[in-house]
């Protein structure tokens, strides 16, 4: 229990993160360049989890790692870029807090966890939530902001999953920059071709990006990929709603404005959702102990070595 709650943590990094990136891009980042501002994002944090890692992709993880780089990184930070300049904060991290109910129903048929009736309330819970909170009035929707976030929702669930099915036995960090290198080389060509030259960053983008890449992308990805690693997916799929809360809160200490009773009620809500999606001690224990025999039946001292798509390395 204290490891599950220690990994539970060292996830809640994540969405704690990336709940201020949308403040950060909609008010300090260029509008007009969400190719270069994938680029920027995602190649700076590869590199330098890379030089931390000091390994490269081998075996199956080269074209794993471009599969993976696409959908977390390279297509999902422009899509995610985009939703952030088009759409308000509360519209975009509405659409954002279906993702756990997404990654529950794609963890399913791939990797043969079924989501319990505690994880699904617990979705339940954190989306109605997080419409109480963001929700509160007349919300301006653009459609292809909508279908950008929408999008972006679908390719990181998938990614997502895709990563935890293939991580096991394979570094953390490592994995995780070979995306970020993966996705932001993918996007550099056709960031020339459409944006032409990079944009011009003035003081205030330049640490904009900073922040960006080193927090809320590679410590970030960094931590929610060792917890994803760790816990089944539901579970850190609602602690993914600390996203949405964690904007909310930033937005209220920047406003100096005080939380309304229907804030206080939703954000309420999305505590429930992210304790109800806390694994019981006994079902943690079954799910750790089977996979922990199916990681043994590698032998020991071997190389690099797939099985059933799981690339290990003794």
């Amino acid at each position: 229990m204290e490891a599950t709650l220690r990994w539970t943590a060292v996830a809640a990094v994540a969405p704690v993160a990336w709940g201020t990136n949308y403040y950060v891009t909609h008010e300090y980042l260029p509008a007009g360049d969400p190719l270069y501002g994938g680029v920027i994002r995602a190649l700076p944090a590869g590199v330098l989890l890379l030089a931390v890692a000091r390994k490269r992709p081998y075996g199956s993880w080269w074209w794993k790692s471009l599969v993976l780089g696409t959908l977390n990184a390279g297509a999902f930070f422009v899509l995610i870029y985009v939703a952030a300049q088009l759409l308000p904060t509360s519209l975009a991290s509405t659409i954002m807090a279906t993702s756990p109910l997404v990654m529950m129903l794609t963890a399913w048929p791939l990797l043969s966890e079924r989501p319990s009736v505690r994880h699904l309330a617990g979705s339940a819970a954190g989306i109605v939530g997080v419409s109480l909170m963001l929700l509160t009035g007349a919300t301006r929707a653009s459609a292809p902001g909508v279908l950008a976030s929408v999008t972006a929702l679908l390719l990181s669930s998938l990614g997502y999953i895709l990563a935890k099915r293939w991580s096991h036995q394979v570094d953390v960090l490592a994995s995780t920059s070979w995306q970020l290198i993966a996705g932001g080389l993918l996007l550099l060509p056709f960031a020339a071709a459409v944006e032409g030259a990079p944009p011009a960053l003035d003081a205030s983008s330049a640490l904009a990006f900073g922040y960006v890449t080193t927090v809320a992308t590679a410590l970030a990805f960094a931590a929610w990929f060792a917890g994803l690693r760790r816990l089944p997916a539901a579970t850190v799929g609602l602690v993914g709603l600390l996203n949405p809360v964690t904007g909310v809160l930033l937005g209220t200490v920047v406003a100096g404005e005080s939380l309304t009773v229907q804030q206080v009620g939703g954000l309420a809500l999305v505590l429930t959702g992210i304790l109800l999606g806390r694994p019981a001690g006994g079902r943690v224990g079954r799910w750790r102990t089977a996979r922990a025999a199916a990681e043994d039946e590698t032998p020991r001292g071997a190389g690099p070595v797939e099985t059933g798509g799981t690339v290990s390395r003794r």
